[in-house]
């Protein structure tokens, strides 16, 4: 099968499998029949060329940075081309051995940092080809109240079933975090789930490779991984899914409701005494039976107006977005429109508009109308202040004013305005000659444009 990449015609993947149906037989996805992950050619069919190929692209449109061993997505087709036949009788024989990820801080919301592990670019190609498979075998046993990194689901569908339920007097919450849950995840357990579904040992031995794969840390060492999932690769949401899968069912035999997303989840019922018993009972169900760590600390029974869950507080008439969301995107805002520094306008209104569609695509519904508005005026002004920066010397600001039809007595009193930027971007001639039009055609985002089509795409 040839690749359609940027990269020309590569013949990456090898022959073309006879057809779909022979890869889910490979996966023993059929649905009839028990155990059907059983199937001898389990890792047949992760190797299949139509599977790799579809996780290239996956790896690819996701981009990235590169592993310890510096090999960029660009560069990979080259190399895959050159070793695909030994990689993949490596994989066959079970003598290929994952490289360390490289380890990375990117900083929280509260100001400490998220460990991330980065996986070279095969290793990303490789697990990506095992998700793909395994989802199609676990995907099915997954509970209903389970919403993270699954098609079709999104983290605003937990949030809305939530509210649902506090609409019918749910309203206590147990709001249970899990500490360091990818750090702390307990790699016999996990093999455990897996083994009740998958019977390919072959696929057992090279999961358990990747757990165990070790990290490359900024020094230089490496740091053995005896537990946990390393965040960042593509088969670690997945793991993630199994490993809390019994938790969910757990939580449905007991008549719960509920909705979790990754690690993160919460309860409610309808009193405060059922919330404190509920709180000590799934503790000691995670701590004894999954050999996770429930963070005391942050773990609390309240009424479900006092808790955050995935980043918005629920209430029956309301969802809103956590003014610290609020806050990060101002600052974000801040920063891409920052007056120093010196990129291009072009350039800078791009960042813009994919910071704002991101965000509004996940805070939009927890984000009010009077406050879209204030915050699209906002916006456009510090736009404004980005283009009269740009317009430094007098001159070149009476020439663009010029262009965009102000006069010229109003002009020259503008263009040598010595206030500071921040109050010459509220100038009535300034306004008026960078209106929401022209600001549109150079291609500013419209905060309420876009909140309105998330909000109401049926107008």
């Amino acid at each position: 099968m040839k690749a359609q990449t940027v990269y020309g015609q590569l013949d990456l993947w090898g022959p073309k499998p006879p057809n779909a149906a022979d890869q889910r037989s490979m996966a023993g996805t059929q649905p009839q029949g028990k155990h059907e992950a059983a199937e001898s050619k389990l890792l047949e069919a992760i190797l299949s060329p139509a599977n790799l190929e579809g996780a290239w692209r996956s790896v690819k449109a996701n981009a990235g940075a590169a592993g310890i061993d510096g090999m960029s997505v660009e560069a990979f087709p080259a190399f895959w081309q050159e070793h695909r036949e030994r990689i993949v009788a490596q994989l066959k024989e079970g003598s290929y051995r994952p490289a360390a990820v490289r380890r990375v801080w990117i900083p929280k919301g509260n100001g400490e940092e998220r460990p991330l592990g980065v996986p070279t670019v095969l290793d990303r190609v490789i697990q990506q080809a095992i998700a793909q498979i395994l989802s199609l075998i676990f995907e099915g046993q997954f509970s209903a109240h389970s919403h993270g990194f699954r098609p079709g689901r999104r983290a605003q569908d937990a949030v809305k079933s939530i509210q649902e339920a506090a609409r019918e007097g749910y309203v206590h919450a147990v709001d249970c975090d899990l500490k360091s849950f990818f750090d702390k995840v307990n790699h016999g357990e996990l093999m455990q789930r897996l083994r009740r579904r998958i019977q390919d040992g072959r696929v057992l031995h090279l999961i358990g490779r990747y757990l165990k794969a070790g990290v490359r840390l900024p020094d230089g060492k490496t740091e053995a991984t005896p537990e946990g999932v390393p965040q960042g690769g593509p088969l670690s949401p997945l793991l993630a899914n199994i490993m809390l899968d019994d938790l969910d069912h757990e939580l449905e035999r007991r008549g719960h409701r509920f909705a979790r997303y990754a690690d993160d989840f919460i309860i409610v019922v309808k009193s405060k005494r059922a919330a404190e018993r509920v709180m000590r009972s799934i503790s000691g169900y995670i701590e004894t039976k999954l050999k996770l760590v429930v963070n005391q600390a942050k773990t609390k029974a309240a009424r479900l107006s006092q808790c955050s869950f995935l980043g918005f507080v629920i209430t029956p008439k309301r969802i809103r977005c956590l003014d610290s969301k609020l806050d990060t995107f101002k600052r974000n805002i801040r920063v891409i429109t920052s007056r120093s520094w010196g990129i291009s306008m072009e350039e800078r209104l791009e960042r813009l508009r994919l910071y704002v569609n991101g965000w509004l695509g996940y805070y939009a519904m927890g984000v009010p109308y009077k406050d879209i508005r204030s915050m699209d005026q906002w916006l456009r002004r510090r736009v404004r202040l980005c283009y009269w920066k740009q317009w430094k010397l007098p001159k070149t600001r009476f020439r663009n004013l010029l262009k965009l039809g102000i006069n010229r007595s109003t002009i020259k009193q503008a263009s040598r305005c010595r206030k500071g930027y921040w109050r010459c971007s509220n100038l009535r001639v300034v306004c008026i000659a960078m209106n929401n039009d022209w600001l549109n055609q150079q291609g500013c985002p419209s905060i309420k444009e876009q909140w309105k089509k998330l909000c109401y795409p049926n107008g």
